[in-house]
């Protein structure tokens, strides 16, 4: 796909045992687009080591839907921007051009997030419960995710908060659109974390 774009060149392709730092210094790069999916590494560690060298390196990570705790450290360790596995080749391209010309570029699931103006902003030493913190959620609505933490379905909830499982469906909605999540599961992670901090 990079290949057929005039304005791009592939200078060299990394498999898992191959060591990249290596690569970079030999062919020095202007983007490095790492799949997250590629978990025999820590990704996380191979953006802190590859930033600390290479300042003008700009690194783009592929993954299916990052949370925001990981879309926070992975820009906090030097990464400019995002790219879903499922975002279609016109947003792929785009996101190449725009990181290449000094954008930070962060999943749509994110744009319109408070979450978006820290990171727009460079305030990255704000800590992820400061994030969490300034999420305006109702106390009905922390019950609700707690519930989720706890692995209860919609129906129980209804049941030991006295509510309609209508209404909680309700909560479960607008919790997902509050934190820029789209699954209970992801939920449950945002609680464990939330807890840990």
């Amino acid at each position: 796909m990079l290949k057929t774009q005039a304005d791009m060149n592939v200078v060299a392709t990394v498999g898992n045992g191959e060591n990249i730092l290596l690569l970079i210094e030999k062919v020095q790069p202007d983007i490095l687009l790492l799949d997250l999916g590629l978990r025999s590494q820590n990704s996380l560690e191979v953006v802190k080591l590859v930033s600390k060298g290479h300042e003008q390196l700009k690194i783009i990570v592929m993954d299916l839907i990052p949370t925001q705790k990981d879309v926070y450290e992975f820009v906090q360790a030097g990464v400019a921007g995002f790219i879903l596995k499922d975002a279609n080749i016109a947003d792929f391209y785009s996101t190449i051009r725009s990181v290449f010309q000094g954008a930070k570029v962060l999943p749509p699931n994110l744009t319109d997030s408070l979450f978006s103006q820290i990171i727009a902003f460079g305030i990255t030493d704000v800590k992820p419960s400061v994030i969490n913190d300034s999420i305006r959620m109702t106390k009905r609505e922390r019950q609700v995710v707690e519930l989720i933490a706890e692995g209860c379905a919609n129906k129980e909830i209804a049941q030991k908060l006295h509510l309609s499982t209508f209404t909680i469906k309700s909560h479960v909605h607008n919790i997902l659109e509050k934190l820029s999540l789209h699954t209970r599961v992801q939920v449950a992670n945002y609680a464990h974390d939330s807890e840990n901090q």
